[in-house]
């Protein structure tokens, strides 16, 4: 660091501490080593797993055909409406604003976290690392929120369908 401030490459020196700290930290390497042991463990999600998404809206089917032509995943998506009652009765509010991963009834996973399970064991590498992302704290925040978003605003997205728009205010004459 003395170097870098006597000849004046305080910028050089300032990238080169980063990158000592980065390659060569032991404890970014144990972090790294506890996120694949973590992810070795993992249990796949059940070939009998279904991914419950809103079969009127347009927006939700065009984006599980692009995802399932692409990720060729081992779970089948299938709009919720579908499904028995027994099965959608227990999540009925739920289904109304987010996609779900079911399974005997059980809800694996919700909202942005769903499509990630559905792909996480596609044979696509591509699509195995997208899953891996969403699962990560910062990312899921931000998926969550984008995932809320186009609940939300369904009907203004391209590919909906009458049955995406939200009822309006009541107005009481």
């Amino acid at each position: 660091m003395s170097i870098g401030v006597v000849m004046g490459l305080t910028d050089f020196a300032l990238a080169m501490v980063a990158c000592d700290l980065v390659f060569l930290s032991g404890a970014l390497e144990t972090a790294l080593d506890r996120a694949r042991a973590a992810l070795r463990r993992r249990e796949p999600v059940p070939g009998d797993a279904v991914l419950a998404f809103d079969g009127d809206c347009g927006f939700c089917q065009a984006a599980v055909n692009r995802i399932t032509a692409g990720a060729r995943p081992t779970v089948r998506a299938v709009p919720w409406q579908s499904l028995p009652d027994e099965v959608t009765d227990p999540h009925a509010e739920r289904l109304d604003r987010e996609v779900l991963l079911l399974l005997d009834g059980r809800v694996l996973a919700g909202g942005a976290l769903a499509p990630a399970e559905f792909v996480r064991n596609s044979p696509v590498r591509g699509y195995r690392l997208a899953a891996a992302l969403l699962r990560t704290p910062g990312i899921r925040a931000c998926a969550a929120v984008g995932h809320r978003w186009v609940a939300n605003n369904g009907q203004c997205m391209r590919g909906s369908s009458e049955a995406c728009t939200l009822p309006g205010p009541s107005t009481r004459s």
